[in-house]
């Protein structure tokens, strides 16, 4: 990502320091991580210590200080999903994209997690790609399913 992006997001807020964390989101959503140099750059246009974003961007899970793929899966484990065949999803899953949860493909097409709860039982098991959810989803869709994200 370079500087001129970087500084268009930031001038969009403002330039101001009460707008870190959003700033940081949009970044990341553009670029998918953030990298030392963007913080770096972050750091040094907001007058704002990289011990401070530093700890913000370890604090918040939805951070990521190491590349992720284009596309983020995300596999229900909660209760009412997993009686009703979230494990066999999950693994589903990663035999077709070829990782396990926490990891990128070293294409950088997916990243795999689990949650514990997306808060939608009644559609278990559920599997969320780029924020779409698939509930209700069985072994024979999930294929065609991850198809759609190529």
């Amino acid at each position: 990502m370079d500087n001129n992006t970087i500084d268009q997001i930031i001038d969009k807020h403002g330039s101001e320091a009460s707008s870190l964390i959003q700033i940081l989101l949009e970044i990341q959503s553009e670029n998918h991580w953030l990298p030392r140099e963007v913080l770096d750059r972050v750091s040094e246009k907001l007058a704002v210590p990289m011990s401070k974003i530093q700890h913000i961007t370890t604090f918040y899970k939805s951070f990521s200080l190491v590349p992720r793929g284009r596309h983020e899966v995300h596999i229900c484990m909660g209760t009412a999903c997993h009686v009703r065949g979230a494990q066999r999803v999950l693994d589903i899953v990663q035999e077709q994209i070829g990782i396990k949860p926490g990891e990128t493909d070293v294409d950088l097409k997916f990243t795999l997690e689990t949650v514990n709860c997306l808060g939608c039982c009644a559609l278990g098991p559920v599997m969320v790609v780029d924020g779409e959810y698939h509930g209700n989803i069985v072994p024979s869709q999930i294929e065609a399913t991850l198809k759609n994200y190529e």
